[in-house]
């Protein structure tokens, strides 16, 4: 080394570094696996040095290009058929390969938690449809959580396309695979899935900083945490606060520091402790309204079948977290209300005879406890034993309510440009959205925010006005049993109206939600319903795309008569006569209607309005009687009207 010049080895450092800089690099979107869009004018991009030399080869196909002074470069290959597996080279100064590749529909799935909700939470449902899992032809690609509210990003953060295995379905989006399956299956090409979505998230968040500007309030808190500074000392306050409200809950709970040994011990001495009904709440029982940490106990009998075998439990959903112990044995734990909870009992826990159950609750704020119409239950194909009755139970540590995270993810623009900029040059089909519940605060905004949301992306992605799919919300909550006013029904009324943007087709789901959870699990009806507008308004199949959806009003005397599109082979009062009408004079004071079913057309009256002015229908958070549908079995949308 000592006889090698000292300007050779400069050099030599140039050649690497200048080699380095000079690699042709790729977004994680143009990778193995990849579904690109059939019969659209496709573009592959990406980063090489300045003034170099770009070629690709597909499909029998050369294209080439020079990149910018900035180094990006973008090839359109032209319109493409559907098939595959092909393979892709990309050569500068290096060359890369892209195997796997199928042309196809490529549909964006974006929104909120109940367009995340993977397969996985939904099994129950679906252990069929699990098992018959395993189709090459469905990509799928998970844009990983990202915010930004400075610049627009160029590129996500990770990610790959899977195939549809039976292994790999779990992790999908459950309204996605769905959808793709029944488009997989109707249209007989390729799809891929780019799931875009954060549970939680309003629609100001996935709006770009152009469109905000027309929301002046959304705009100001965008410019606001362009602050990192902010931002940091917000996630450090957080961090902070709800760290030493959980380490006061330990340290303080008496189920761990006092004395008779831990209250998991399955001999520990109960007889002093109360008793409550499981499922239910705590602040309905003497203990009151208090946050904090109780313990819950029960005693159960098993059959000798059952000795040292391992099973399953389901604990329903409870408020916020839990531990759960069998005979003094951990069997695993929630952070969070959300999920239902479903633990594995191992091998050698239960025994014959007399068991323990033990759940250490963890409260932050609200009403404690345990969620009704969920399962409670100890299970194997063999036996099952409930868990529900009476429990014994004490409380562990009272604490302050502990107030919520500050989730800045959600904040205006931050995902637009983390998680929607980046897709923007990837060619699609088509989007499908469900979100809106995160917005139900203000419904009157979201009737200007989601239209505003379509069109945005609709600019941005500088393909037409492409198809635009949305759910609309589902049943939640209490039925009531008198016209109220409902911000969920508000919402669903914006969601309704949107529809009047070109290329928009809209899911009804107020059948299939359940009211004591805001993630329904029936995603398989809400995946094929959205299907069902794709097949009909984007792929032209004569197929009925929706349930009844209101046209006009008029008025014939004391009677409204309504007209709607949508009807299929007619319309038809599911179980019975026609529920969840209301009606209401100029005064706007709504009382329950009559209504029945005359050809396509619905009449409505109330013997207590001379004059209707107004009708709505199924307008309530959870219109749970609501029966009008056609007769291919889809519900007829909530609405509100006015002459």
């Amino acid at each position: 080394m000592k006889n090698i010049s000292p300007l050779i080895i400069l050099l030599a450092l140039f050649v690497s570094v200048n080699d380095a800089v000079s690699q042709v690099t790729l977004p994680h979107l143009v990778s193995d696996g990849m579904v690109l869009q059939r019969d659209s004018d496709v573009r592959i991009w990406g980063w090489a040095s300045e003034n170099e030399e770009i070629m690709i080869e597909f499909d029998g196909g050369m294209h080439q290009t020079t990149a910018g002074e900035s180094g990006e470069w973008e090839i359109q290959l032209g319109e493409l058929k559907a098939g595959g597996p092909y393979s892709m080279t990309i050569e500068g100064r290096n060359r890369l390969t892209i195997d796997d590749i199928y042309v196809g529909d490529v549909w964006v799935a974006s929104g909120q938690s109940n367009m995340e909700l993977p397969m996985e939470r939904v099994r129950p449902l679906y252990e069929d449809v699990i098992e018959q899992a395993g189709d090459e032809r469905l990509r799928y690609f998970s844009v990983p959580y990202n915010f930004n509210f400075k610049t627009p990003q160029e590129d996500v953060e990770s990610g790959e396309w899977v195939a549809a295995t039976q292994e790999n379905v779990l992790s999908f989006s459950a309204v996605a695979y769905f959808f793709a399956m029944d488009l997989l299956k109707s249209e007989n090409v390729p799809i891929g899935i780019i799931r875009s979505a954060m549970g939680g998230s309003p629609a100001e968040a996935w709006m770009s900083e152009e469109a905000l500007k027309e929301f002046p309030r959304h705009y100001e808190e965008a410019q606001g945490f362009k602050n990192d500074e902010l931002i940091e000392d917000i996630r450090r306050e957080d961090q902070q606060r709800i760290s030493a409200w959980y380490h006061r809950s330990v340290v303080n709970d008496s189920g761990y520091s006092g004395g008779g040994g831990s209250w998991k011990d399955p001999d520990l001495d109960t007889s002093d402790w109360n008793t409550m009904t499981i499922p239910g709440y705590w602040n309905e029982t003497d203990l009151g309204s208090v946050n904090g940490v109780v313990w819950f106990r029960k005693v159960i009998e098993l059959p000798a079948v059952a000795d040292g075998q391992p099973a399953k439990m389901d604990l329903g959903r409870v408020v916020d977290a839990d531990s759960v112990f069998v005979n003094g044995q951990f069997v695993g734990n929630t952070t969070y209300q959300y999920p239902p909870r479903r633990y594995e009992i191992p091998e050698g826990v239960l025994q014959e005879g007399e068991n323990t159950v033990v759940v250490r609750v963890i409260n932050e704020r609200g009403n404690g406890g345990f969620f009704p119409d969920k399962p409670y239950r100890i299970y194997t194909d063999d036996w099952s034993r409930e868990l529900t009755g009476d429990w014994k139970f004490r409380l562990g540590v009272e604490m302050e309510p502990l107030a919520g995270q500050t989730f800045i993810r959600w904040n205006p623009l931050g995902l637009f440009n983390g998680m929607i900029h980046p897709l923007l040059n990837y060619s699609i089909r088509g989007v499908i959205w469900y979100q809106g519940e995160s917005n139900t605060g203000n419904p009157q905004e979201y009737a200007d925010l989601f239209p505003a949301l379509i069109e945005d992306w609709r600019n941005h992605w500088d393909q037409g006005e492409f198809p635009f799919l949305y759910v609309q919300l589902a049943n939640f909550m209490e039925p009531a049993d008198e016209p109220v006013e409902s911000n969920w029904a508000e919402l669903r009324q914006a969601q309704l109206e949107a529809l009047s943007l070109p290329n928009t087709g809209m899911a009804v789901t107020i059948d299939i939600g359940e009211w004591n959870d805001i993630h329904p699990l029936n995603k398989k009806d809400v995946g094929d319903r959205l299907a069902r507008w794709a097949r009909g308004m984007v792929y032209g199949e004569n197929i009925v795309q929706s349930g009844p959806l209101l046209e006009r009003v008029t008025q014939s005397g004391r009677r409204l008569r309504l007209s709607f599109s949508h009807t299929g082979s007619g319309l038809v009062a599911d179980g019975g006569d026609l529920k969840e009408f209301t009606i209401a004079g100029e005064d706007g004071k709504f009382v329950t209607a009559k209504a029945r079913i005359e050809g396509d057309e619905v009449i409505v009256w109330s013997e207590q309005i001379n004059n209707p002015k107004h009708v709505r229908y199924a307008w309530e958070d959870n219109p749970a009687d609501a029966n009008l549908y056609n007769r291919e079995g889809l519900p007829a949308s909530p609405f509100e009207i006015g002459l």
